[in-house]
């Protein structure tokens, strides 16, 4: 009898285990659909972030070539596993011969490697290159995406329209990671003297950038490299030189660092409370680095 007892209490208390794991697991799909499924990790248990930016690049020419190079020597020192990018992807009408020349040929040994790359739309893509897998946009024309205490947010500045302006605002409220990175392609700061710092779009996007505790912010447009002094506690960098260069930077107070004299891309690390960053030209000659803090962990 006893044993028949206690085999029906450890029958009991199995169902309740497996029921109240259940409960837990419904729990977590119905959460499933937020920007944060899953409480952060604490900062010593999570790993560096290393990606690259690259921007206005596809043209397929030799200097996308030379850039391309360059990441993969540098991807030795600094195993970064995706790339952004800053809108101009394909310059012209696309077919599957420019996704083929200016995409994958050069970028072809890190897609074999597992990079990804997560793309921007800029005003010379055409909109349905937001549809192409490899651009990693999912049919999106603005999306957010996490990789461990760090939260991206692509936006399209083609057209930032009330819908979307919602949209970045209850994603940025919503984002629980200590970093937070937007992309896109018009520079709301740049002292390009062929386009310079987009006004309008700065009144509406920068609001909501220090509202919200953005850190840094990348756009390319102007084909040069910039980076400026933060603005209201945000870094801004220009990083449209990684495939077409043109020179021509005005005086401003506000820049750090300007270059355009060759093209260049960017390696980025991000470990605990640090950003790290590198500039790096077609010949491999490092033009800018440095350290961003993210300031105290909320």
């Amino acid at each position: 009898m006893f044993r028949l007892l206690a085999s029906l209490l450890l029958l009991i208390a199995g169902l309740v285990a497996v029921g109240g794991a259940a409960m837990t697991q419904s729990a977590a799909a119905q959460n499933g659909a937020t920007i944060s499924a899953r409480p952060m990790p604490p900062p010593a248990a999570l790993e560096a972030v290393r990606f690259a930016v690259i921007g206005d690049n596809g043209t397929g020419g030799q200097p996308q070539f030379d850039v391309a190079r360059q990441m993969i020597a540098y991807r030795a020192q600094t195993p970064f596993d995706f790339v952004l990018m800053l809108g101009d992807n394909l310059f012209g009408r696309p077919s599957d011969r420019d996704f083929t020349d200016a995409f994958e040929r050069p970028y072809r040994p890190l897609l074999d490697a597992g990079v990804r790359f997560h793309a921007v739309l800029g005003n010379h893509d055409a909109a349905d290159n937001r549809l192409f897998p490899l651009f990693g946009m999912g049919g999106q024309r603005y999306y957010t995406w996490a990789r461990d205490n760090t939260r991206f947010f692509g936006i399209d500045t083609n057209r930032l329209d009330d819908e979307q302006l919602a949209w970045l605002e209850n994603a940025l409220k919503r984002s629980l990671e200590r970093w937070k990175i937007v992309y896109f392609h018009h520079a709301i700061y740049s002292a390009g003297k062929r386009h310079g710092s987009n006004i309008e779009l700065r009144v509406r996007l920068e609001p909501l950038f220090v509202r919200y505790g953005v850190n840094v912010v990348f756009s390319g447009h102007d084909h040069i490299y910039q980076r400026f002094k933060p603005q209201k506690g945000i870094t801004y960098f220009v990083q449209g030189a990684s495939g077409k260069l043109r020179t021509g930077i005005n005086a401003s107070a506000e820049s750090a660092v300007a270059f355009d004299q060759d093209q260049s891309f960017m390696l980025v690390e991000i470990a605990g409370s640090e950003l790290t960053f590198r500039t790096i030209t077609r010949t491999g000659r490092v033009i800018d680095s440095g350290v961003i803090g993210a300031g105290p962990s909320t």
